[in-house]
């Protein structure tokens, strides 16, 4: 099983013009993803590597039957365009693109509270159900059908430690990065409470990163309600206070946010940190291999 998407996800592309969009579109039909349409204003009528183009959200959904978004737009007009699909009444939404101003995501997420839409990103690879189909710009051939997800904060660490477990025989369930901005649509609790109820998810790999306090309230969670091996690890563990590491939301203030602080709360609610990236797949074996 997975979450959020499967084989029946149809997606319409927000963006699909331009050339992030269309690169994009192509690698995900090439998986076997279901892009039913595409959207750009202004020219509906078109067709993408055989998508049709509409001009509004509402019509992909009404003539294509979308559930589903992934988005490629510029980052002014990025948050207008993840309210749009909300609007729109799509189950989910990917939002790819990288440097939206935070107070435009300050209202995106008054605007999404309270709706079933679920958003992943913005500054994300997306999410895959390897064997299903991908929604957004991870690298499908690296990705395998299997036992584990994983959840991260990290779109290129992502890419890595799924390399590691298919290497190891450890294929994936449901894949998900879900962006490191100050403000994103879900959180590592979000999803561990998907996963929890997911009976062929085994095991979950956590990969957080320096800033905020988002791993210290998923070692929270997971200490007190989730009954499956999580495996973690931090990046950024050599990082000053006060350097920006990548992210705009991974940034340590105030000693808040360190890498060691994340590591010893991880390590109190009993999940296993991995503390070389190089040895993470090893590590996940290990766990899983004692049950």
């Amino acid at each position: 099983m997975s979450i959020l998407v499967d084989e029946h996800t149809r997606v319409v592309v927000q963006g699909i013009t331009g050339r992030e969009g269309t690169f994009h579109t192509q690698r995900m039909l090439d998986y076997g993803t279901v892009v039913a349409a595409g959207v750009t204003p202004g020219k509906g009528g078109n067709q993408v590597e055989g998508v049709p183009v509409f001009n509004t959200v509402k019509q992909a959904v009404r003539q294509a039957g979308v559930n589903a978004s992934c988005i490629f737009v510029p980052p002014p007009f990025a948050a207008d365009a993840i309210i749009e699909a909300a609007s729109a009444g799509l189950d989910l939404i990917v939002c790819i693109t990288e440097g939206i101003p935070v107070l435009d995501m300050v209202k995106v997420a008054g605007f999404l509270r309270n709706r079933k839409t679920v958003l992943i990103g913005p500054n994300c690879p997306g999410i895959i159900s390897p064997g299903k189909t991908k929604v957004g710009i991870m690298p499908g051939p690296i990705h395998t059908p299997g036992p584990m997800a994983v959840i991260s904060r990290s779109g290129t660490l992502t890419y890595e430690v799924v390399d590691q477990l298919t290497r190891i025989g450890l294929g994936q369930s449901t894949c998900i990065g879900i962006g490191g901005d100050p403000i994103i649509g879900t959180t590592f609790i979000d999803h561990l409470k998907r996963f929890k109820q997911d009976t062929e998810t085994k095991g979950v790999v956590m990969i957080g990163e320096i800033g905020g306090t988002a791993e210290e309230e998923a070692a929270d969670y997971i200490r007190d309600t989730f009954d499956k091996p999580v495996i973690a690890f931090i990046a950024g563990q050599t990082a000053p206070p006060g350097r920006r590491m990548g992210h705009a939301g991974a940034i340590i203030s105030g000693g808040e946010g360190m890498a060691n602080h994340k590591i010893k709360a991880l390590q109190a609610a009993g999940i296993t940190v991995a503390m070389d990236l190089g040895t993470l797949g090893k590590t996940v074996q290990e766990v899983m291999e004692k049950g």
